[in-house]
């Protein structure tokens, strides 16, 4: 063995490496040894002292008895004091900046979920007010005058208002309410298969083109009717689209993939119809906000709630006159990833 070998040195562990028990213990030994060490600085400044004034006499001795008095109550401040001191007051410091803190953010939270709440408020009001009105209106029409020849209209419209009210009511309690989640090992390409089938009259009715490409069969865990429920509206909405702008070619790109690290899988729904301005991508995701002519402004803001349910995230890409595209991302797994 080489003698002239080093020994390797031992690492230091971090604070963070420590258990509460041992960050403790090493606090108290620098407290102790800050207090030893004060103890050796007075017994020797005694026995200076008393050794002084045997020797060199009182004056001598109450010079340096002053001089060493008061760099050792220097030293008592500093090792003794100031260490509790500073732990206290920083403490409280600490204490006073988390509660203005705190303060200021619970103010500005609660400042926005007020205004989210008048918001939604003054929309719930807005989208139910409106078609009851109408409805009211007719209603009374057909009372004035019951003989009348319009009155089969004005009661088939009434009825037509009613309906809206009543969706309208049933989106906002699906919208409000928690709903268990049913999760279990799916494909998310079946999932996607049986919400293209559900719509594939009304694809093929109006003449879209569309193009599914599906690169992985989407082997994920989540709530498989919720996702279906998505995408039953994603692709609805791109069908209501087409019809609003008149597409003369309208067509709808559908994809199915995974992250290159395996660990996510995405859906893409792309379409072809008007597109959306930058000032209505912001405001798409609010309860009852539409842009449609008879739409409840809820089915976005479920989309964005179910996808945040399977810790998910939504995508909004669109250019006016160009096509809007929506795309879906979900982790595999929590804890791990699923294959298949």
């Amino acid at each position: 063995m080489d003698l002239h070998q080093r020994r390797p040195r031992r690492r230091r562990r971090s604070q963070r490496d420590l258990s509460p028990e041992e960050r403790a213990y090493q606090e108290a030994r620098r407290t102790a040894e800050r207090k030893i060490r004060f103890v050796q600085h007075l017994v020797t400044y005694f026995f200076v002292c008393f050794f002084l004034f045997f020797v060199a006499g009182r004056v001598a001795s109450t010079i340096v008895g002053l001089a060493w008095g008061i760099g050792l109550a220097s030293h008592f401040f500093q090792a003794i004091v100031a260490p509790e001191l500073r732990r206290k007051w920083v403490g409280a410091e600490v204490d006073a900046q988390v509660a203005r803190s705190v303060t200021k953010e619970r103010r500005a939270l609660e400042g926005e979920n007020l205004r989210s709440l008048e918001e939604l408020s003054a929309s719930i009001a807005h989208e139910i007010r409106n078609p009851i009105t109408a409805a009211k209106s007719l209603v009374q029409q057909l009372g004035e005058d019951p003989t009348s020849t319009d009155n089969v209209e004005y009661a088939q419209v009434a009825l037509q208002e009613l309906d809206r009210v009543e969706r309208s009511i049933s989106h906002l309690l699906r919208y409000a309410r928690e709903e268990a989640m049913d999760v279990r090992a799916i494909q998310l390409g079946e999932v996607l298969e049986s919400a293209l089938d559900t719509l594939r009259d009304r694809i093929d009715g109006s003449g879209v083109k569309l193009s599914v490409e599906l690169d992985c069969e989407g082997w994920m865990e989540g709530d498989p009717e919720k996702l279906r429920r998505v995408l039953i509206n994603l692709v609805g909405n791109a069908l209501d689209a087409f019809e609003e702008v008149g597409a003369r070619d309208p067509s709808l790109e559908v994809g199915l993939g995974e992250n290159l690290a395996g660990t996510e899988v995405w859906v893409r729904i792309k379409d072809n119809a008007g597109g959306m301005d930058p000032d209505t991508q912001k405001k798409i995701f609010r309860p009852f906000y539409t842009s449609k002519s008879n739409g409840t402004g809820l089915g976005l803001a479920i989309t964005r709630k179910l996808v945040d349910a399977h810790k998910g995230r939504v995508e909004l890409h669109s250019t006016p006159g160009k096509g809007t595209e929506f795309v879906l991302t979900f982790p595999k797994q929590a804890g791990g990833e699923l294959t298949g």
